[in-house]
């Protein structure tokens, strides 16, 4: 099922379509201007990456990303997770509420109009302690959970990530106020249609802070057996309740959620040139080679060996 974005109200109010348009377009100028050309470029701000592509791509490229906001200025992409789809494009964005495996690609894009994005690593306690504000009541009701929450940003959302990227241009700026304008964004998302659910995550007793708490010990352990129930421990849930709720947070099972963990780091270790494949294969928990070998070109689509050939040669675009 593929996913578009829904339009928030303010969008249409605050300002109308043209000054929305009009920002969006001095945005992805700000971008550019820091992706003067195709590849993803970690920014001065922390926790921020500004990114151009400049061509649609015709595969999907798989990659591991960490809890975030996705937000696109120019062009189009799509972003998979499991079997959900999810397409955006001009002021478009997309939350990602856990770290998870995704496949993604460009469709939207050209040299003379590249797709330009901004990506916003998301802080759980950053967001725990505005949420303790904006909501002392409590939460209000929350979209249905997914993999991903999709929203056309509006005006005021986009003026404040136009405000970040000036931030770049004076290293005060940087210091002092882009740390206020990272906090007004997650105040204005937070108060969004999909503020319920990026709330929870920074919630200590939301299913899907419990399952990030999962998520991490098999980020630190990967190479180790996977005992469902020491899972469901951890995350303070029954079993079953467990597997619901893992399913449902990144649309695959924690087995299928640890192979894909195993199969990305050994494709880190190829690529930095640190081991080859049956050294890599070893060093992530595989006993057997010709397994390994066969789940990994199943799940990035090439073998080891010209998979990595070909990666040496791009950059990704996001």
């Amino acid at each position: 099922m593929t996913t578009r974005p829904e339009h928030a109200p303010s969008s249409i109010h605050a300002g109308g379509k043209e000054l929305l348009a009009a920002e969006t377009a001095r945005l992805a100028r700000l971008i550019a201007a820091h992706a003067p050309f195709d590849g993803t470029f970690d920014l001065s701000i922390p926790g921020v990456q500004a990114s151009r592509f400049s061509a649609a791509d015709v595969e999907y490229l798989k990659v591991f990303e960490w809890p975030a906001l996705l937000i696109a200025a120019q062009g189009a992409k799509t972003v998979t997770v499991g079997h959900e789809v999810y397409a955006f494009g001009r002021s478009g964005m997309l939350m990602l509420p856990v770290a998870l495996p995704i496949a993604m690609k460009a469709t939207e894009a050209s040299y003379t109009e590249p797709f330009l994005g901004v990506k916003l690593r998301l802080d759980p306690q950053q967001i725990a302690g505005l949420v303790l504000k904006l909501y002392p009541q409590g939460l209000p009701a929350a979209a249905k959970r997914g993999t991903g929450y999709l929203l056309e940003a509006d005006l005021g959302l986009i003026k404040a990530l136009s405000r970040l990227m000036e931030c770049l241009a004076s290293p005060s700026d940087v210091q002092w106020l882009a740390p206020l304008t990272m906090e007004e964004i997650l105040i204005r998302v937070l108060r969004s249609p999909m503020g319920g659910r990026v709330a929870e995550i920074g919630l200590a007793d939301s299913g899907v802070n419990r399952v990030s708490q999962a998520i991490g010990w098999l980020k630190d352990n990967y190479a180790q057996p996977v005992k469902i129930a020491e899972l469901a421990d951890l995350a303070h849930m029954s079993e079953s309740a467990f597997r619901e709720h893992f399913k449902s947070i990144t649309s695959m099972s924690p087995l299928q959620y640890q192979k894909a963990l195993r199969l990305h780091e050994a494709r880190r270790l190829m690529i930095s040139g640190a081991l080859d494949a049956n050294a890599a294969a070893q060093q992530v928990g595989y006993i057997s080679n010709s397994q390994f070998n066969r789940e990994y070109s199943k799940f990035f689509g090439s073998p080891p060996k010209r998979d990595i050939a070909g990666l040496r040669q791009q950059t990704p675009p996001f």
